[in-house]
């Protein structure tokens, strides 16, 4: 056996082996991940066009520049149209590409998406809800590299 590796004990006889916690918790966090995803991206194209526009208004509140204070990392919101597509930009501290943003209402929720696809970054996504009261983004960051998923903040800069 490696040093490290936790080797997992079948039953006696059963010949098979149960799969190891980690290995659970890994899958949990991607269908979680992935889940929350297809909530977010199934809930914005079931919004009425009119319901979406008339959000479109209070989604403004998003503009500006978030700091995840965890690692420094920026997410600079500059834009968010009526139909809730938001031009935004990331940095790590360099730029890292947003292949694609959005903004739905999602009952008294406003549910921000961000995908990342750059070196390093394939596919690596942001789900996150916006906080009035704390004014913050708090949610989901899918590192698709490695297929974890962690619970992040970002609080807007000064």
């Amino acid at each position: 056996m490696k040093p490290g590796i936790r080797q997992e004990h079948a039953e006696e006889g059963s010949g098979t082996r149960r799969p190891g916690f980690v290995t659970v918790l890994i899958v949990c966090a991607a269908i979680a991940a992935a889940a929350a995803a297809a909530y977010f991206m199934l809930g914005r194209r079931a919004a009425p066009d009119s319901q979406a526009q008339t959000a479109g208004i209070d989604f403004q509140v998003l503009k500006g520049r978030w700091l995840r204070p965890d690692g420094g990392y920026v997410l600079d919101i500059r834009s968010v149209d009526p139909e809730g597509r938001i031009d935004a930009a990331y940095f790590n501290p360099r730029p890292i590409n947003v292949s694609r943003a959005g903004v739905a209402r999602q009952g008294d929720g406003t549910n921000v998406f961000v995908e990342l696809r750059d070196t390093g970054y394939p596919g690596c996504t942001y789900t996150m809800v916006y906080n009035p009261q704390e004014d913050s983004l708090k949610g989901v960051y899918y590192q698709a590299e490695i297929q974890e998923s962690f619970a992040i903040v970002f609080v807007r800069m000064k």
